[in-house]
């Protein structure tokens, strides 16, 4: 073995001893509160990404969409005949073209009433919020009673909260948050979302 390959084993063998150390030291078993926030793209694709594992493994799954609900979807379109899943949609689209702050207000209510219900119930091993974010910053929703819901869902129930500017609140009782960050953006050069990709 010449000197490359000694110190190239010996670096693995360091990285390997700190993965195994940290993997021992996991050993709490619960569901996460994660959130996905920042201004980049995928936030709502990663957690229809973790829907669909979710779903491999045959659980029931609840997904509550705030903003983006009367969009097409691909995601929501091929996985809508899975029996596990589970989707309520805030039936007003982009509150920036309804303009109509108090029909907004009773929209997300009616659809947090669903959420509500979801994680209250021990059966359904994720859920996810999609865009809730916005309906705390315009107002819709309360953070305390968001708070409550969350600190009082199933211990074993996983959330996911999607959305950009994540209340702080939210930022600070998460297990894991992951900020995409926005290097450059098609739509800003003047392209077009595209079907398949962007939704």
């Amino acid at each position: 073995m010449n000197d490359r390959d000694t110190r190239h084993q010996q670096a693995m063998q360091k990285l390997k001893t700190r993965v195994d150390e940290k993997v021992a030291e996991a050993t709490e078993q619960r569901g996460l509160l994660m959130v996905f926030t920042g201004n980049g793209k995928g936030k709502t694709t990663a957690a229809w990404g973790t829907v669909t594992r979710a779903l491999g493994y045959g659980y029931r799954v609840g997904v509550v969409q705030f903003i983006k609900g009367l969009w097409e979807c691909g995601e929501r379109e091929r996985l809508a005949e899975d029996e596990h899943l589970e989707v309520a949609i805030m039936a007003t689209g982009f509150t920036w073209d309804t303009q109509d702050r108090d029909a907004d207000t009773r929209a997300c209510q009616e659809v947090w009433a669903e959420a509500e219900r979801m994680l209250t119930d021990p059966d359904v091993y994720l859920v996810v919020l999609d865009e809730i974010t916005y309906m705390l910053k315009f107002g819709y929703l309360d953070i305390a009673t968001v708070k409550a819901a969350l600190a009082n869902r199933p211990a074993e129930q996983t959330v996911i909260v999607t959305g950009r500017n994540a209340h702080r609140e939210l930022v600070a009782m998460a297990d894991t948050v992951t900020e995409m960050t926005e290097v450059r953006h098609a739509f800003n050069s003047g392209l077009q979302a595209r079907r398949g990709i962007d939704y």
